[in-house]
């Protein structure tokens, strides 16, 4: 009954995009992208998206190295211990934990995260120029961040080639325009359900493109409001702005480890349904 309820609830999380219909603003705003990058030299385009996906590689690899990561990897073997004390390594999360009990552990997780967006956007909306201008690339590290310690609570060793795609995967999808979500998923779900070699990532490894731009578009327009309210200062608190940048960090980082959780639950269901077959075959 819990895989039953958890892929009921990850359906009707699904149906939220997979009904979305678009508003006039959005539909122009998509030709008007389409038109931009149309008119580019498609080397450029191709070599500015090449130098972006790279950023992204390297930053889940620096991440992987980190005393942080590795603190919080410690520290979710250590609560899944309290579970199962056989647990040794993280693919034993997988094997051994039921995906409510992993999905306790993620939420943990989580909560630490978007705790610390909020933070760190709020601390933004103070509006100094060096804070705003660290702001986006720690929000894409937050994130990145974010996912790989869902996925590594589900038991997925994410310094694996085909484990790191997989994760920027969800990253990118996740910040993707709601109405393009739908369709990110269906090509995760096809990503996962072909993979045949369980270190190795087969697939397309391009990960942005014109589309995932609108989330930078959105993170300019945020700055811009935090500007211009950072002089409307109450008991010495520019208020609005640190309410901006607060919301709007802790808006972003939600988005994302709600579409991680939804995606690993999933895949772990998907995961021991395929087990559980294969072990009535041979049966």
């Amino acid at each position: 009954m819990t895989y039953e309820r958890v892929a009921k609830d990850v359906d009707n999380w699904l149906e939220q995009y997979r009904g979305y219909q678009p508003n006039d603003f959005e539909m122009i705003y998509d030709d008007w992208i389409r038109q931009s990058f149309y008119n580019l030299d498609p080397d450029v385009k191709d070599k500015f998206f090449s130098k972006l996906d790279a950023w992204f590689f390297h930053t889940h690899a620096f991440l992987q190295g980190t005393s942080f990561q590795n603190e919080a990897r410690q520290r979710i073997l250590s609560v899944g211990r309290v579970f199962s004390e056989e647990i040794e390594n993280i693919t034993d999360m997988n094997r051994m934990l039921s995906v409510d009990q992993l999905s306790y552990i993620a939420q943990q997780q989580i909560a630490r995260g978007r705790l610390y967006s909020f933070a760190q956007g709020g601390l933004t909306g103070t509006g100094g120029w060096l804070l705003l201008g660290l702001d986006y690339p720690l929000m894409m590290v937050m994130n990145i961040r974010a996912v790989q310690l869902i996925g590594l609570t589900f038991g997925h060793e994410m310094n694996h080639p085909y484990e790191m795609m997989i994760s920027l995967k969800v990253f990118h999808a996740a910040t993707l325009p709601k109405r393009l979500q739908a369709h990110a998923w269906n090509e995760l779900m096809g990503e996962v359900s072909r993979n045949e070699h369980p270190y190795v990532f087969e697939g397309n490894d391009q990960l942005t493109n014109e589309s995932w731009l609108e989330q930078p578009i959105k993170q300019c327009f945020k700055s811009m409001f935090i500007l211009m309210f950072r002089k409307k200062i109450f008991q010495g608190l520019p208020f609005i702005s640190i309410a901006i940048g607060a919301y709007s960090n802790y808006h972003l980082t939600r988005q994302v480890t709600d579409f991680a959780m939804k995606f690993y639950q999933y895949r772990y269901l998907l995961d021991h349904k395929e087990a559980e077959s294969d072990g009535s075959r041979r049966s």
